[in-house]
């Protein structure tokens, strides 16, 4: 009797290791995002009824800006392979204290994001257009903006501008789109001439 017991124990084992054994591991896949093909770089130029030029993507369009509150000269440039707009706004520049004001608003609005950003670099704009001189602002983390910038000549015209997605941003995933508009952004700043 004590032998059926240690053979029905060993064909048990055997029975459980066969069925457990044959199955397939589990290896979990890591995260992975949608592959992005990306356009090549090519500009159209832009002569608005405003006071600047410049020159901005084929794969981009041109909007009014329709909110409630837009000023004349406040309008978007649409990405929509890549669901994002870049808002733009010109003021013309009454005077000294006008122009600081401006300035500080600018960077009171980047500012804001500070809760949510890990980081954000300043840097200066000159380019080799006269009277073409801001400052771009990256900014680093789940901020809902990842770029902005100003252009101003200081004395008459400040163009203010900001990248928004229309999606809620997941910076792993989203760094190589932003890093390909900024290129786009950069050539758009610098191609800016004032009227």
């Amino acid at each position: 009797m004590f032998n059926y017991k240690i053979q029905f124990l060993l064909f048990s084992l055997i029975i459980a290791c066969g069925i457990t054994s044959c199955r397939e591991a589990y290896t979990p896949k890591p995260p992975a995002y949608f592959r992005i093909d990306y356009p090549e770089h090519a500009y159209q130029h832009y002569d608005s009824s405003c006071n600047f030029v410049f020159d901005y993507p084929i794969y981009a369009t041109l909007e009014d800006d329709k909110d409630r509150n837009s000023e004349p000269c406040w309008f978007n440039i649409v990405y929509t392979p890549f669901d994002a707009r870049l808002h733009l706004s010109y003021k013309r520049v009454e005077n000294l204290e006008h122009f600081f004001i401006l300035t500080k608003d600018s960077r009171e609005l980047v500012y804001k994001h500070t809760v949510k950003a890990d980081a954000i670099r300043e840097n200066l704009i000159l380019t080799d257009q006269e009277g073409v001189s801001g400052k771009l602002y990256e900014l680093d983390g789940s901020t809902a903006t990842a770029l902005q910038f100003f252009v101003t000549d200081s004395l008459q015209h400040f163009l203010r501008g900001s990248l928004y997605f229309n999606s809620q941003i997941n910076r792993d995933s989203m760094d190589p789109i932003i890093d390909f508009l900024t290129v786009d952004i950069k050539h758009m700043i610098n191609s800016l001439e004032w009227k």
